[in-house]
This record gives C-alpha cells, structure tokens and sequence, in this order.
C-alpha cells in the first residue's frame, strides 16, 4: 500500500484558546457540538456559524469527560476532582448539583442507549458507578473495577471497560462480568462498539499503539491490530453509517480507518497530542481536539466508502437512516411503511424497507419487498 500524505489543513477550526480539549460530541440535532476543556468549562457550539452558544462554568476541575444522550436532552459531564454535572440539552441549564462521584479524576462516562442511566468510572478509586438520570442517584451497587474508557453496547445489554490489564465486559443489568481478556499488550485505553453491536474495537498505548477488533460472540480477535499510530490512541469514533473509523492519538494525528478491510485511508496532521475525536452527524465531517486548544474540522475523503458493504450507498441522510444507524430498527420500518403509504409505487422506500427487514432478519418480508422493487420497475 502507498504511503498516505497527510491532511493539514483543516476545512476550519473552532477556537477554544483557553485550555486543553479533552472530549467533544455532536447533538443529534446536527447543529450543535459540545466540547469540555482543562479551563474547566464546557462550551456548546453552533456547527454552522462557530460560535460559542453557551459557555458553562459549573465544573471545579478540567473537564475531562462527557456524554450527549441518545435523544440530546441531557449532558453529562466529569472533572479531575471527580465530579458529574448533568445540564438540559437543549437550554444548558443545570439539572442538579455538581454530585461528587468519585474522589478523583472521572477518565469516562457514557450514557445509556435509553437515556436513563449514566455510567462513570475512575482509574483512582476503582469504581464504575451508575445514576439514574432521573434522580441523580447512584442506581444499585457500583463495579468494583475502574476503567480509561467505558462503552454501552448499541442494545445497551452490555458494558465494556477498558482497563490497565484488561477489557472487561459485563452484564449491564446484573453487574456481573461476562468475559475477560487482555486486549492490549500494554494499557487498554478506548473503546467503540460498532452500531449493530457485532464488533468492539480497542485502542492501546504506546506499548501497543494499535486498534484491535473484538468479535462479542466470542471475545476473540478478528483479523490483525491495524497499526499506523506510534502513539496512544485515546480515542476511536465510529461513522454513522458503521463503515469508517477514526483514532486520535497522543502522536499529533487522527487516523480514517475503512472497518470493512481495515485499511488506513487517510491521515490528518496536527500540531499537537489529539485526544478526542468524532464525526458530524452525517458522517461527512470528523471533528478533533486536543493539546491545540481547537476543534479541527475536517472533510472525510471522498470515495472513502468505495470498498465497504453499507447502507450509507443505500440509506440517504432521513430520519429513517438515522433511526437505523442508531439500530432502532422498528422506527426506521415505521417511518418507511408511511412514505409507501403515501406512495405505493414508491420503488425507493420498498428497498429501503426490504434492506432494514434483512437487517432484522425478516428474510420473507424482505424478499416481498424485493420483489415489488421489481414490479414497479418493470
């Protein structure tokens, strides 16, 4: 394979010019991102003009971790002094007290698939703890295991915990762990569950500064470590459509990774240790932060899809293709069955709907669908 030139210019950059960016993620809305910062503030900004909406100073510490719900109705955040600040998604505004956690550094949190529980970790004091997003109660007893990442699965049956020595995995209703294994040959460090939940992918340090895929059928390995970083890799990001990849790593370069062949296609360049990234809404875009002070905005290559088997060549950006990347399969045949409804020779909406019966494996329906994409063809 040809060496890869890297990217280095950015389209734009958002300008945080007060601290380090540790976390960054987009609103479903598509018009918004979040970003926290070691000055101690998260800021949400507008996409499309890059100006800061609202600037919020609840936190005592960095910020060194946050969350966006599913449905963008709540933010969640943590800071080196081990406090989470839940804020209205929508508003900014507090829905509760700075609650003391843990007694130091929060490295992660994640929300739920369903939105009513939050998850928290600390390597310091050795806990996963969990809070209904009700109450702001600690939900049940916590996990007595401390994580550099934590990742709900699409279903939300599962928690994966990347830890020192290990990559966890429990039972997110019991608490009980189902599987163990060492993952990396140094530190574990990220994590990214694709969108169908049918692989877990790590990112280690620089010991071991590679991406690893896990199949959760059985917790081994598929294929072999991608390797391009030198680095740790603090970050991994899944695109939308669950074809492409992106790591950021602590060597100043965010990599675009195409999950089908595991091949490295594209490299962004920055000027300093990146340790956040994700990508637009639209999967069109990857967002990245760092010890830059910035948010850097860069375009996904096109033809970066040309070698994988999605649907993002099927599916266009609706707000069925959305309820299918998000696997809510059931809304997104919902929302078809209405368009054909409304137009019965609707030739595009029955392969749209033969494509999410596959997915849930309703082969029948999904040949009948097929085959009327036929009939009103011919």
């Amino acid at each position: 394979m040809s060496q890869l030139i890297p990217s280095t210019t950015p389209l734009r950059a958002f300008e945080d010019r007060e601290g380090t960016v540790y976390a960054v993620a987009v609103f479903p809305d598509r018009r918004r991102m979040l970003t926290g910062s070691d000055d101690k503030t998260l800021r949400i900004w507008d996409l499309e003009t890059g100006v800061v909406l609202k600037k919020m100073e609840e936190h005592s510490g960095k910020v060194k971790a946050l969350a966006v719900s599913r449905d963008g109705q709540i933010i969640a955040s943590g800071d080196d002094g081990g406090e989470i600040i839940a804020c209205h998604g929508e508003t900014g505004e507090s829905l509760t007290k700075p609650i003391k956690a843990h007694s130091n550094e929060i490295s992660s949190v994640d929300f739920s698939p369903d939105g009513t529980v939050l998850a928290t970790t600390s390597y310091f004091d050795d806990m996963t703890k969990f809070w209904c997003t009700k109450t702001w109660q600690m939900q049940g007893d916590p996990i007595e295991d401390y994580g550099y990442c934590i990742r709900y699965s699409p279903s939300g049956e599962l928690l994966a915990i990347a830890t020192e020595y290990a990559i966890e995995i429990y039972n997110s209703g019991t608490r009980e762990r189902v599987a163990s294994f060492e993952g990396h040959t140094k530190l574990n460090f990220s994590l990214a569950w694709t969108q169908d939940g049918t692989r877990l992918l790590s990112g280690g340090d620089k010991g071991d500064p590679t991406i690893r895929e896990w199949d959760p059928s059985t917790w081994q390995q598929v294929g072999q470590p991608w390797k391009g970083h030198t680095d740790h890799i603090y970050a991994i990001a899944i695109h939308p459509a669950g074809t492409l990849v992106a790591s950021a790593s602590h060597d100043m370069h965010v990599r675009l990774w195409r999950l089908s062949d595991r091949q490295n296609i594209g490299v962004f360049q920055h000027s300093s240790p990146q340790y956040t990234v994700t990508f637009s809404v639209d999967g069109s875009h990857i967002l990245s932060g760092g010890y830059d002070k910035k948010i850097s905005e860069w375009q996904v290559p096109k033809g970066a899809h040309s070698k994988a088997t999605s649907f993002v060549q099927i599916l266009p950006i609706t707000t069925a293709y959305h309820a299918c990347v998000t696997g809510d399969l059931s809304t997104a045949e919902e929302l078809l069955t209405q368009d054909i409804h409304t137009n019965a020779n609707d030739h595009t909406s029955y392969a749209h709907l033969s494509f999410v019966m596959a997915r849930k494996h309703d082969w029948d329906h999904a040949l009948q669908d097929a085959i009327k994409v036929s009939s009103i063809d011919s």
